[in-house]
């Protein structure tokens, strides 16, 4: 365990950010926040995560020993990871949960040379387009998490699998970047390291797949509030209902500043609007039913695409494809990992606390995200990852820190004063006396977050409030806050330890879904008569 250090100042705010979440909690979220501030430096050319429709467009082929050979040789293979330990074993690719990371690089190379110079993608390149592709065991939902690329993480040390050469962990890194100095597997890693999930697979589209696939299945409509024309990424579009494919798709989804406030999060909804009406369109078309359209699709698709070389077969393809095929529009979930402006930057962007741990909490979970209180799926069960990394035990004998010396918080989002002043008697009654309090948003369950190095001091904290193990989350905070909720549950030595808080997300964590048919808000600054 990491030795706490003792010359920690009192933290006496919310949690601010989050690092690599802990395996299991139930704390209560607050709604996400709109990101407020304008984006700075190089545009960011957006395109979609193709790579979640390709699953799709294999899924039915019916093609011989050519196509097999030709969609064979089109792909391009990455290594998964970046020198990070592995805990889970290989999933099975027909009925196990499975997770794969949708990424779009912004490679200026060959096809792409026109969007940019390759001085405009140093290195591997930037992942601009991030979703997290959640494939429940049953086959009945999808869940597709978006991170916004202004997003600021920590990303763990990483070794490029192609050269061995090394490079240290950083932090408040935007997640665009986590690719560039060692490749897509540090992409992979730094997620990893963020929700606390193992991915299984990812797989990365550049711009010429949006291009391509918009044009093969005929045009994908998109809706907007007002007509709009964004000079950066030369979209142009009138009030209403559009048919966009070829170079116009592709503006649509790299537009920086069409929708909403000009931000990541108007984006995001755009980019999840566009893969809902395309998803709608394949579906009622009948172009999964189609070979001969099928084996175009999937011949364009793979041209473009470099997936790990866990997934890197047309059989394995054709088997994850065959999972999708059937599943409900309404159980394809969108969703955008709840932020707010960056302390350190208000241009960038930080993950909103408890909210983000409780999504994360809620994936790692199996929770269906459109109806929290549907039961997980039925073959769904606890992954060694989840029980690898649980959260820290509180120590059996006497701890490696000083007590007197540790910063502690007591934010009260319990609705009444006096839980506070019950909390804050017993840890000082227990040795803890560097404690301060303040109030704090309702929430339900009580949760004890811990900043970098105060794993054990935390473990301890909770283990004196009766507080589950699985409450006990990391965090952006200055030593350890005990969040206290409503719940009877945990908070005193007279709770249940044991005892499982409700999961609860916020109201609007869904975006979307692909059922919906969604107009996006367009940018006031950009909108034309």
């Amino acid at each position: 365990m990491s030795r706490p250090r003792d010359d920690r100042a009192d933290g006496t705010g919310n949690p601010v950010r989050s690092g690599s979440a802990a395996r299991h909690t139930d704390d209560p979220a607050v709604g996400p926040a709109r990101h407020l501030g304008s984006t700075r430096g190089m545009p960011g050319w957006l395109k979609i995560g193709t790579g979640i429709i390709s699953i799709l467009l294999v899924g039915v082929l019916a093609f011989g020993a050519y196509w097999a050979v030709r969609l064979q040789g089109n792909i391009s293979k990455a290594a998964l990871g970046a020198g990070s330990d592995k805990t889970e074993a290989a999933v099975n690719d027909s009925n196990d949960r499975m997770q794969i990371l949708i990424l779009g690089s912004d490679s200026r190379d060959g096809k792409n040379s026109q969007y940019g110079t390759s001085d405009d993608a140093t290195g591997y390149g930037h992942s601009d387009v991030m979703m997290l592709m959640d494939i429940s065991a049953d086959n009945k939902r999808v869940s597709v998490v978006s991170f916004p690329r202004d997003l600021l993480v920590d990303t763990p040390k990483c070794t490029d699998q192609k050269t061995k050469k090394q490079f240290p962990a950083q932090q408040d890194v935007m997640i665009n970047a986590a690719m560039t100095e060692a490749g897509i597997g540090c992409a992979v890693d730094t997620v990893n390291k963020l929700t606390g999930l193992e991915i299984d697979h990812f797989m990365m589209a550049d711009f010429n797949a949006v291009k391509e696939l918009s044009k093969t299945v005929g045009g994908v409509e998109v809706c907007i509030s007002d007509a709009v024309y964004d000079p950066d990424s030369r979209l142009r579009l009138p009030k209403g209902t559009s048919k966009v494919q070829g170079e116009q798709a592709l503006a649509f989804l790299r537009a920086r500043h069409a929708f909403a406030d000009g931000g990541d999060l108007g984006r995001i909804k755009a980019q999840q609007g566009f893969l809902s009406s395309l998803t709608r369109k394949m579906k009622s078309d009948g172009t999964l039913s189609n070979p001969v359209k099928m084996l175009e699709i999937a011949d364009v698709v793979t041209k473009n695409l470099t997936i790990d070389e866990g997934l890197a077969s047309i059989p394995t393809l054709l088997t994850v494809g065959n999972r999708l095929k059937n599943i409900d529009v309404g159980k394809v979930a969108f969703v955008a990992v709840p932020t707010v402006p960056a302390v350190s930057d208000p241009n960038r962007l930080q993950v909103a606390e408890p909210a983000a741990s409780q999504l994360f909490a809620a994936m790692r979970k199996d929770i269906d995200l459109t109806d929290p209180t549907a039961p997980p799926s039925p073959s769904a069960s606890a992954s060694p990852a989840a029980s690898a990394s649980a959260a820290p035990t509180p120590s059996e004998t006497a701890p490696a820190y000083d007590k007197s010396l540790q910063p502690v918080t007591v934010a009260n989002g319990s609705g009444t004063p006096a839980r506070a002043q019950e909390i804050m008697k017993v840890l000082t009654g227990s040795g803890f006396t560097q404690i301060s309090q303040f109030a704090a948003a309702p929430v339900a369950a009580t949760a004890v977050y811990y900043g970098e190095g105060f794993a054990e001091v935390a473990a301890d904290v909770a283990s004196e409030l009766g507080i589950p193990a699985k409450q006990v989350l990391p965090a952006g905070v200055v030593g350890v806050q005990v969040y206290v909720g409503s719940d009877p549950a945990g908070g005193t030595k007279g709770g249940t330890p044991g005892a499982e808080a409700p999961v609860e997300l916020p109201d609007d964590i869904v975006n979307q879904t692909a059922g919906d048919v969604v107009c996006q808000q367009a940018n006031p600054t950009l909108i034309t008569r």
